[in-house]
């Protein structure tokens, strides 16, 4: 249905939860970054919260629409144009067959989610349509969309004019401004106990800079070095050399995973276990920041409780249901 006319930069796939179930077996969930985005994309046009759209990194895809169809464009804002005249944002509207709808650089934010009445329909891979890179699995071919493409969809219940007209009430859009910096909420654990008191303190109160060589298994960060307890320093040789080294262990979605002296966040594509400490974990209610940050953003961490991290959950699980939904 969906011409791939300009493929966008790593334009992808994407499903919710994502893939369940694999992570021993090397394959992690995927699925979308900023899932808040996602799932209200998929709502405006009538869409289950989870079904399969695209996920657009920086610069958006241009597509030709084969039939009559029912998008929403959410997240970040690529400027989205149809057959070159300006396109809403967080919005259902119609497309009709041979339309061309075109998304640019993001202007603010970083993804932007297209849904589509009736949702993506290539093949499920181990229960899943969202697309892992590395492996080669899910999505088109396994891989971010390619010129010349032609991504299925499904027939929509609702007809060609489906939930046109519809749109995101503001004060439930992900807050989105522009600025440079952000507060990254994170929860200690589960190897706080080999950073010191000085190093929690150091790390607490620093910028870190998101370096360009992030992407969906890891976002690099830039900043102090960090002190270590005698848990890093004085072990058995079996947990490796560096202080940041530990017997190969089980990583949580979102750890802060110390290499060396450079913390990396894993995100959704990333492993499920290696031999470095993870000091904090960076709550999966949060990830919608990482998604919509930039290269040379500046994080600053905030220490929450594990409660308060499941409480953010929370709300974004209320806010992602059809009472967020208004006509226009």
């Amino acid at each position: 249905m969906l011409e791939v006319i300009k493929p966008g930069l790593e334009t992808s796939v994407q499903d919710l939860p994502g893939r369940i179930g694999y992570w021993e077996q090397g394959f992690p969930f995927s699925g979308p970054m900023d899932f808040w985005s996602f799932q209200l994309a998929n709502l405006l046009v009538g869409n289950a919260p989870g079904g399969a759209g695209l996920e657009c990194q920086f610069s958006g895809p241009t597509l030709r629409f084969q039939r009559d169809a029912v998008v929403a464009v959410t997240g970040a804002d690529m400027a989205p144009e149809l057959d070159g005249m300006p396109a809403p944002m967080w919005r259902s509207f119609t497309v009709r067959a041979g339309q061309t709808l075109a998304l640019g650089f993001a202007r603010l934010g970083a993804r932007s989610y297209l849904a589509i009445a009736g949702g993506i329909d290539t093949p499920p891979v181990l229960g899943s349509r969202a697309t892992f890179h590395q492996a080669g699995i899910g999505g088109m071919e396994g891989h971010a969309l390619k010129k010349g493409q032609a991504v299925p969809v499904a027939e929509s219940a609702d007809g060609a004019e489906g939930r046109a007209g519809r749109q995101v009430i503001a004060a439930r859009r992900p807050p989105l401004t522009g600025e440079k910096n952000w507060q990254i909420e994170v929860v200690p654990g589960p190897n706080d106990d080999w950073i010191d008191e000085a190093g929690h303190a150091r790390f607490l109160s620093s910028d870190w800079l998101l370096q360009a060589r992030s992407n969906r298994t890891g976002f690099r960060l830039t900043g102090p070095d960090w002190t270590f307890t005698k848990l890093a320093t004085d072990k058995g040789p079996e947990h490796g050399e560096h202080p940041s080294n530990i017997l190969d262990h089980g990583y949580p979605v979102g750890t802060i995973n110390l290499c060396g002296q450079t913390p990396i966040i894993l995100v959704n594509d990333a492993p499920s276990t290696g031999g470095f400490i993870n000091p904090y974990t960076v709550p999966l209610a949060v990830f919608w920041k990482l998604a919509q940050s930039k290269p040379n953003d500046v994080y600053r961490f905030k220490s929450i409780t594990l409660e308060a991290a499941q409480d953010m959950r929370r709300e974004i699980n209320r806010i992602c249901t059809e009472e967020s939904i208004e006509a226009v």
